[in-house]
C-alpha cells in the first residue's frame, strides 16, 4: 500500500502570473480539472485563496472533502493539505511555477496514503486523482498553444 506519489509537469505558453492566477483560484482550478470546488473559508490577508483558505472538493466516486492552503508565494508556489474528510491521509499537494523563456513550467506533486488497507486501494486512488488533473492541465495548455 504505502505512500503514493503523483508528479505532473506541464508547460504553458503563457506568463507565470496568468497560469498562477488560474490554478490557485479554487473555483477556476475546479473548472480546469472538471471538479466541483468551492472556497468555504477565505485566506488570511488580501488573497481570498491564500494561506488559510479552505476549499470543499466534490469529486466523482469520492465523498466531499476539504483542502487547506498552507503556503502561497505569488507566482512561485502553492501548497495545500487535505484537512477534512477523504479516503486518504498525509496528503500534501505542491504546485511550483517557473518562468521558462516567457512560458510557465508547472511542477505539480501530490503525496498521500490511503486511510484504509484494502489491496490496490492506493493505486486506484492515485488513478482517480491523477487522471482529471493531467487531462485538465493538458486542455488548459492547449488553450494557450496558439499564442505567440
Amino acid at each position: 500500500m504505502g505512500k503514493q506519489y503523483i508528479k505532473i509537469k506541464q508547460l504553458f505558453n503563457a506568463p507565470v502570473d496568468t497560469i498562477f492566477n488560474i490554478l490557485t483560484d479554487h473555483e477556476a482550478f475546479g473548472e480546469v480539472i472538471n471538479t466541483n470546488m468551492e472556497r468555504i473559508v477565505n485566506g488570511q490577508g488580501d488573497n481570498k485563496n491564500g494561506v488559510g483558505s479552505v476549499r470543499r472538493v466534490k469529486a466523482a466516486f469520492v465523498p466531499a472533502f476539504e483542502e487547506t492552503v498552507i503556503t502561497l508565494e505569488p507566482n512561485k508556489l502553492m501548497e495545500y493539505v487535505v484537512s477534512k474528510g477523504s479516503p486518504i491521509k498525509n496528503h500534501k499537494g505542491k504546485m511550483k511555477f517557473e518562468n521558462e523563456q516567457g512560458k510557465t513550467r508547472l511542477n505539480y506533486t501530490i503525496y498521500f496514503e490511503p486511510k484504509f488497507s484494502f489491496p490496490f486501494l492506493g493505486i486506484i486512488l492515485k488513478k482517480v486523482i491523477e487522471a482529471p488533473l493531467r487531462k485538465g492541465l493538458e486542455q488548459l495548455a492547449q488553450k494557450f498553444e496558439s499564442r505567440e
